[in-house]
């Protein structure tokens, strides 16, 4: 079985000026983990067609799929919508069942429902749309491409629905041992030698540095085959107890 794999699109230029954290990528990793798709790559561009036009082309071709959040919102800057489009040659226009409900979601919390708040039933043609649980507004899938909201609870909201469309495949299996005061430096060695003798295993090493007296060394292991993540984790274990250190597992 050939694994599949995701990639994620940040858009929007509140995220480079660094006004707005990210956490989109986060959860969306996360949700495909399970499922055993795993997230290869992440870029962040800003509103601008061209540049998004190119890193869905270029991200779409390279990974099963591929999840863009923001720029689908009422306001000028949201051009995401557009992009995508421009990106599969088609054009993009107000869906009509999307308007409806749209609408009549307005009309039951007595607002008015403007030419802004329309540009959110746009849709480029022969997208399928995400549903939106939170807000109403859609995010669509077009290919193996899904557009979704900026808002991380709606963002999540909205894989709930692209779940089942998904073809999953071997699940990563991972281990995290904490190894009080150790340093990389003392790891690193052998550390190379444990990883090449696993090619079927990824390893890394994560200092922490919580202050004087707590700092130390977090190793975790990734593994499709459970026997291989098992041999790995003794492997690490020894390597920690070689120094000194007994490892502590960490639950995952």
């Amino acid at each position: 079985m050939t694994q599949p794999t995701a990639a994620v699109l940040l858009i929007g230029d509140e995220l480079l000026s660094g006004r707005t954290r990210d956490i989109n990528l986060q959860q969306i990793a996360q949700y495909l983990e399970p499922i055993g798709i795993p997230v290869r790559e992440c870029r962040t561009v800003a509103d601008v067609e061209e540049e998004i036009v190119a890193a869905v082309n270029q991200l779409r071709a390279k990974y099963t799929y591929v999840f863009t959040t923001g720029g689908i919102g009422p306001t000028h800057d949201d051009i995401t919508a557009d992009a995508i489009a421009a990106a599969f040659g088609t054009g993009i226009s107000e869906h009509p069942e999307v308007l409806a409900d749209m609408a009549e979601r307005y009309r039951a919390m007595n607002t008015e429902f403007t030419p802004a708040r329309r540009r959110m039933a746009r849709i480029p043609h022969g997208a399928s749309i995400v549903k939106n649980p939170v807000s109403g507004a859609p995010g669509f899938q077009m290919e193996n491409v899904f557009t979704l909201a900026g808002v991380p609870q709606i963002v999540r909201a909205m894989l709930e629905d692209i779940g089942p469309r998904l073809e999953g495949g071997a699940v990563v299996h991972k281990v995290q041992l904490r190894g009080p005061g150790l340093r990389e430096g003392d790891l690193a060695e052998r550390l190379g030698d444990i990883a090449k003798a696993y090619p079927a295993a990824s390893i890394g090493s994560y200092p922490w540095y919580q202050g004087i007296g707590d700092t130390g060394v977090a190793l975790v292991a990734r593994a499709t085959d459970t026997g291989v993540l098992a041999a790995v984790q003794g492997e690490l274990e020894s390597l920690m107890r070689g120094l000194g250190v007994e490892p502590i597992l960490d639950p995952l």
